[in-house]
C-alpha cells in the first residue's frame, strides 16, 4: 500500500467527519432570525427613519442575511411615542425612536436624547462610548424592560418655526409651542405652553392656529415638512436639542437570547448608524437652508434674554429633579461634569478654529 496515498485519504476522511461534527454547532451560533422593529417617525423623514433602516440594513449584511429586521414606520405596527413601551412589554423586539419621548414616564429618559444647554454631538459621543453614559442609561433602561445603543444623531437642531416674531422674552408669555420631552419643562419655565404633538401632525396644527410655534429638526427635515408656509419665523439654535440622539432600544430578554456574535454585531450597527446619520444632516442642511431662505423663511437668533432666561429655568429645572428623582440625579451629575471638561477644551481647539474659518466664510474667502 502506498503510504502517502493512504494518510492523504484518512486526512480527507476525517477532516469531514470534523466538518460534519463542526456543522450543528456553527448553525446554532447563527441562528436565522426575523424581528420587527417600530420607528416612531414617517417614512417620507428618510434620514430620521432611516436610520432604522440603516441599522438593519448593516445587520443583514454582516450575518449573510440570517439576522433580519423588519423596520415599520410609525402608526403601523405601534403608535409613534409607544415604541419603546412596545419593546419593554415584549410586544416587539426592538425600536428605533427618540428616549426623551417617554419623559412623562420618568425625566431620566431625557439624557438618552438631548436635555436644554447640554452636550453637542461630538461630546454626546465620547459621554456615551468612554464617559460611561450609555452604561448607566442602560442601567435605568434595563428598569423598563430593554436595553439601548445609541443610533444617530441629528446635531445642533434649530430652534423652532414661529407664526409671529419674537423680540424677547415677554413674547414667549402664553406661546403655545410643539416642543417635547425636557424642554417643554424648561419652556414653560419662561411662560410657554408646552405641546407634544407627532411630526405629522405639526403642519396641520401650525396651518389652523392650534399651535403658536412649534420645533422639530433642523432645514432638511423641516423643509420636507413645509413648515415655512405657516409659520416663516425660523429661530436658532435650539439650545434644547445641541446634539440629539435616537436610540434603537431592544427587549431585554430578546437581547439576552441572542448570541454573542449577533448581539457584538448589533451593538455595531448601531454605533455605524450613529456616525451616519450625523454625516448626512451635516451634508443636507447647507442646501437645504439656502432653500428655505429662498422660500421666505426669515432666520432669526433667539433674543439674548431669552437664551438667558432659558438657561436660568434650565438649571432651576436640573436642580428640582435632581432633589427629587436619584437616577436624574445620578446620570446628571455624571453628564454636567463632562460637559464642563468637554467646553473646556472645545472652546482652546474645534470653537476657535470654527470661529476663524467662519469668519473667513462671511467675508467670502473660502
Amino acid at each position: 500500500m502506498d503510504r502517502r496515498k493512504f494518510f492523504s485519504k484518512a486526512g480527507v476522511a476525517a477532516a469531514g467527519a470534523t466538518a460534519a461534527i463542526a456543522s450543528p454547532a456553527i448553525a446554532q451560533s447563527a441562528p436565522e432570525l426575523k424581528w420587527r422593529m417600530t420607528s416612531s417617525f414617517p417614512k417620507s423623514l428618510d434620514t430620521i427613519f432611516g436610520g432604522g433602516e440603516t441599522v438593519a440594513k448593516y445587520v443583514s449584511e454582516a450575518t449573510d442575511g440570517k439576522f433580519q429586521i423588519q423596520v415599520f414606520p410609525a402608526g403601523e405596527i405601534a403608535p409613534a411615542f409607544e415604541a419603546a413601551n412596545e419593546v419593554g412589554k415584549g410586544a416587539i423586539e426592538c425600536c428605533h425612536t427618540c428616549s426623551y419621548y417617554y419623559w412623562g414616564k420618568d425625566p431620566t429618559f431625557a439624557f438618552g436624547t438631548a436635555v436644554p444647554f447640554g452636550l453637542n454631538a461630538r461630546q454626546q459621543f465620547a459621554w456615551f462610548y468612554h464617559g460611561g453614559g450609555n452604561d448607566l442609561l442602560n442601567e435605568f433602561y434595563a428598569n423598563h424592560g430593554y436595553i439601548g445603543f445609541p443610533a444617530g444623531n441629528t446635531g445642533a437642531q434649530m430652534g423652532g418655526w414661529f407664526r409671529k416674531e419674537i423680540k424677547s422674552v415677554a413674547d414667549m408669555q402664553g406661546l403655545k409651542m410643539r416642543i417635547a420631552g425636557f424642554g417643554g419643562k424648561v419652556m414653560s419655565g419662561i411662560g410657554v405652553v408646552p405641546q407634544q404633538i407627532p411630526g405629522g401632525e405639526i403642519y396641520p396644527s401650525l396651518e389652523k392656529g392650534t399651535i403658536d410655534a412649534a420645533e422639530w429638526v433642523g432645514p432638511y427635515d423641516d423643509q420636507k415638512l413645509g413648515f415655512y408656509k405657516v409659520a416663516k419665523n425660523y429661530y436658532y439654535p435650539g439650545w434644547w436639542e445641541g446634539g440629539a440622539s435616537l436610540h434603537t432600544f431592544i427587549n431585554l430578554q430578546k437581547w439576552n437570547e441572542l448570541p454573542k456574535a449577533y448581539q457584538a454585531i448589533l451593538r455595531q450597527a448601531c454605533q455605524a448608524t450613529n456616525l451616519d446619520v450625523t454625516a448626512k444632516y451635516d451634508s443636507l442642511n447647507p442646501a437645504a437652508i439656502k432653500n428655505l431662505v429662498a422660500s421666505g423663511a426669515v432666520l432669526k437668533p433667539y433674543p439674548q434674554d431669552v437664551m438667558e432666561a432659558a438657561f436660568n429655568s434650565a438649571k432651576a429645572a436640573y436642580a428640582e429633579l435632581s432633589g427629587s428623582n436619584a437616577a436624574f440625579k445620578k446620570v446628571y451629575e455624571s453628564m454636567a461634569a463632562f460637559r464642563n471638561d468637554a467646553y473646556l477644551w472645545q472652546q482652546v481647539s474645534e470653537a476657535t478654529f470654527d470661529a476663524f474659518m467662519m469668519a473667513q466664510q462671511r467675508k467670502k474667502e473660502l
